[in-house]
């Protein structure tokens, strides 16, 4: 059995299809879950943004979503195995049609580490293809969500590559939504920028703070500021 042990709770990945990988594990440690009493993980895959959010915050009530069943199954199996299991439900349901179902639903956070190799080659597995891939309409969809079912001091957080949070920059005021902090993630302080974890709300008048995040302060140890995000979720800190 796939199982990895974070310090308070512990996910089984077998057979799911998007494993833990870093851009989740730093997503579940950076987003902003400061007074947020709902949220939402779109795409939770093995649940682990949703868990770590759960461990964050001891009041939100949290949902995960994701329209690969096995990955639901998954989700269902950690969250109810987990100390926070009365906070958390996953559901199988892609977003769209998560919210044409429950068209009240309110979220003060939405999460996710979607998909993101546009128009790339495809894998001949058809669950690494909904995990991996997708194109600009999910993006436009997102927006759209978060524009609807966002209350009104939400904010909806991505980890994405550079060049899909500029394309999100670009599109989300058509959406009523403004890009107000950034994470610009290297893997070393001398390298690109790799990954931005970008945050939208409705304040328009909100300016956009940018945050520098280095994983790695040389070859194999892990930069200090990488340590303290994930000291209270890794066993090896």
């Amino acid at each position: 059995m796939s199982l990895f042990h974070f310090k308070e709770f512990v996910i089984d990945q077998e057979n799911c299809p998007m494993k833990i990988n870093t851009d989740a594990v730093l997503l579940g440690a950076l987003a902003a879950v400061e007074e947020v009493k709902t949220i939402i993980d779109i795409g939770t895959g093995t649940g682990v943004i949703a868990l770590m959010l759960a461990q964050r915050n001891h009041h939100a009530i949290i949902d995960g979503i994701d329209i690969d069943l096995t990955a639901f199954e998954k989700a269902s199996l950690n969250f109810n195995h987990s100390l926070f299991h009365e906070r958390l439900k996953s559901h199988h349901f892609g977003f769209v049609a998560f919210f044409e179902h429950h068209p009240q639903n309110k979220y003060d956070l939405m999460v996710s580490n979607p998909p993101y190799f546009l128009n790339a080659l495809k894998s001949p597995k058809d669950n690494k293809n909904i995990s991996k891939h997708t194109n600009e309409q999910f993006f436009l969809d997102l927006l759209r969500v978060a524009n609807h079912h966002l209350s009104d001091k939400g904010s909806l957080q991505v980890i994405v590559p550079v060049e899909i949070s500029l394309m999100l920059q670009e599109l989300a005021p058509d959406f009523s939504l403004y890009p107000n902090e950034c994470y610009k993630i290297r893997s070393y302080a001398d390298k690109a920028t790799i990954r931005h974890i970008i945050s939208f709300s409705k304040n328009k008048n909100a300016d956009l703070v940018f945050n520098d995040f280095c994983i790695y302060a040389k070859q194999g140890i892990h930069s200090p500021e990488y340590i303290s995000a994930l000291k209270n979720f890794f066993t090896i800190f």
